[in-house]
């Protein structure tokens, strides 16, 4: 759960300014894996600051530390710097300065997003613990499992246009899988960003990741991974849980209608 800078403990604070030569301090909006996010400018720059406590926090963070640190790829803000103290783990990442992406039908976002995508599934899982298929989606079927690096939480508010290009944020859930596995974890996205199931798979067939994926593969995907956030969706009131459910059953939907009869 996200806290308020403000209650960081002083020894927190003054490390991250003595490394910034500030503390102008704007807070993010999205994700909830450590309890700070922001980005924070002073005499040095700007730098995105994660720091945690908790222990699930701390595990995420030393994580997604690790991934960062192992990929060091154009599409991946660089770590750069980190602390202990007062019992918090404190990380600066590289900050990235533009809009989030704009993933709805017709965005010339969606061209970036396309070649970061083929740029991703060329690029080895590194050799650091990552999650596979079970851990990360909570299913298994074999035909999910590879050597490739797959970030899993294609969201607009994890993809920023920069001048630079588009760069791919937070690695904290970050898998070695197929390749395909990437594009079935974007499919709900895309449709939450406004394209209809159908706009989404043509979209996605554009990657030819897509064509190594059996049918069949896909369609255990969509189904398994709506009824998993039907079932969180049903234990919350977390507006972003519901969304995620609608999203993923509005696909499986349409994978089960496009099916095939037995």
């Amino acid at each position: 759960m996200r806290i308020d800078w403000t209650a960081l403990p002083g020894t927190v604070a003054l490390g991250v300014a003595d490394r910034v030569g500030g503390s102008d301090v704007i807070p993010a909006t999205s994700g909830d894996h450590a309890e700070i996010a922001a980005t924070v400018a002073g005499d040095r720059g700007k730098v995105f600051v994660k720091a945690a406590y908790s222990e699930f926090g701390v595990r995420s963070l030393r994580y997604e530390v690790r991934v960062s640190k192992a990929i060091s790829r154009s599409y991946s803000p660089a770590v750069e710097w980190q602390f202990e103290a007062g019992g918090w783990l404190v990380v600066g990442f590289e900050h990235c300065e533009g809009p989030h992406a704009d993933l709805s039908p017709g965005s010339t976002d969606l061209e970036l997003l396309a070649t970061l995508l083929s740029e991703l599934g060329k690029t080895p899982a590194p050799d650091v613990g990552p999650f596979v298929p079970i851990e990360r989606f909570g299913f298994p079927h074999p035909a999910m499992d590879g050597d490739t690096l797959v970030h899993t939480d294609l969201t607009e508010a994890n993809l920023i246009v920069t001048p630079d290009g588009l760069r791919l944020v937070d690695w904290a859930m970050a898998t070695k899988a197929a390749p395909w596995v990437e594009l079935a974890a974007l499919a709900p996205w895309l449709i939450g960003a406004g394209h209809s199931p159908e706009q989404a798979e043509r979209w996605l067939a554009g990657n030819l990741m897509w064509a190594e994926a059996k049918p069949e593969d896909v369609t255990y995907f969509a189904m398994k991974n709506a009824e998993k956030w039907a079932r969180k969706a049903s234990q919350s009131t977390a507006p972003w849980m519901h969304d995620l459910a609608d999203w993923t059953q509005k696909w499986a939907a349409h994978r089960r209608a496009a099916s095939p009869p037995c």
